[in-house]
Formats: structure tokens, C-alpha cells, sequence
């Protein structure tokens, strides 16, 4: 078994862990993963994912999603975590400039990243650039649950707006 393979395999074990609620087994594998190549950079990710969610350790969390970034900055899935943390930390700037850098990733699911630039904006308030977001993102979708949770999102902002 070649070193990357070897490594993949025991980022899937982590995974496994992770759905299972072995959080602690799980960082002790992609601990072990950096140990062997510090450079495999959705290790970093699954690690930020599980301070940011599971340890509630936001910094930490978010220095491990921006060394993903460094090492593996074509791997999807570091856009849709680290868009969530920063938006719970309200880092609008740095939010918004990693969704802007999300869309030209290949593989990357677009709707869900407009979904995540609607979120940034309801939460500033501005509910005419959420609702464009979210309309961009139920028409980006094939997912009928996402479609109705866009249009769900774009009555709530129309209530808001009302309110403003």
C-alpha cells in the first residue's frame, strides 16, 4: 500500500470514528496522520471540524481550517466548514472573501456556497442581497429539501424586511 492510500485509509477510519462519537480516537488518528505528512492537508480540516463543533475550541479550530487551506487548498469540503465557523464568529470580511475563492474551486457545490453568502447576509442584515443569494442557490440546486428551505429562508427575510 503506497503512503497516500495509507493515509486516506486512516483519514476514513477517523471519519468513521467521528460518525460513531469516538471524537477522542478520531483526533488521536489525525494527529497521527499529520505526525506521518504534515503536508496532507484534510486531516488539518477534519480536525478543525472536530474543535470547532465537537470541542467548542473556535480559534483552534480555525487555525486548523486555514493550514488546511495552506495544504490542500482544492479540497472542498475545508469552503463549507471554515464558512460556517466564520460566520458563528462573525468575521464577515474573511467569510466573505473565502466564498468568494469557494466558487472558482472545482467539485465544489455552489448552491451550498450561495446558501452560505444568503446566511452571511441576513445575519448584516441586508435582506435584498439574502434573498438573491437564496434564490441563487435554489436554482442551483437539484435537491427539492434545499429548494424548499431556500424559499423558506427568502419569506423569513421578506418578514424581516417588514420589520426594518
Amino acid at each position: 500500500m503506497d503512503h497516500l492510500t495509507k493515509l486516506e485509509e486512516m483519514l476514513h477510519h477517523a471519519n468513521e470514528d467521528i460518525r460513531q462519537g469516538h471524537y477522542d480516537a478520531a483526533t488521536n488518528t489525525l494527529e497521527k496522520i499529520i505526525d506521518i505528512d504534515p503536508n496532507f492537508g484534510k486531516a488539518y480540516n477534519h480536525l478543525g471540524y472536530l474543535y470547532e463543533v465537537k470541542f467548542k475550541e473556535f480559534e483552534k479550530g480555525e487555525t486548523l481550517y486555514k493550514l488546511c487551506l495552506e495544504k490542500s487548498p482544492m479540497y472542498p469540503s475545508v469552503y463549507y466548514n471554515y464558512a460556517v465557523l466564520l460566520s458563528t464568529l462573525q468575521k464577515w470580511d474573511e467569510l466573505k472573501e473565502l466564498l468568494d475563492t469557494a466558487l472558482q474551486i472545482p467539485g465544489i457545490t455552489k448552491a451550498t456556497i450561495f446558501n452560505e453568502y444568503a446566511i452571511m447576509y441576513e445575519q448584516q442584515g441586508n435582506m435584498e442581497e439574502a434573498i438573491a443569494y437564496y434564490k441563487k442557490a435554489a436554482l442551483k440546486t437539484l435537491d427539492k429539501n434545499m429548494v424548499t428551505r431556500a424559499k423558506d429562508s427568502i419569506e423569513r427575510c421578506k418578514m424581516k424586511k417588514e420589520l426594518l
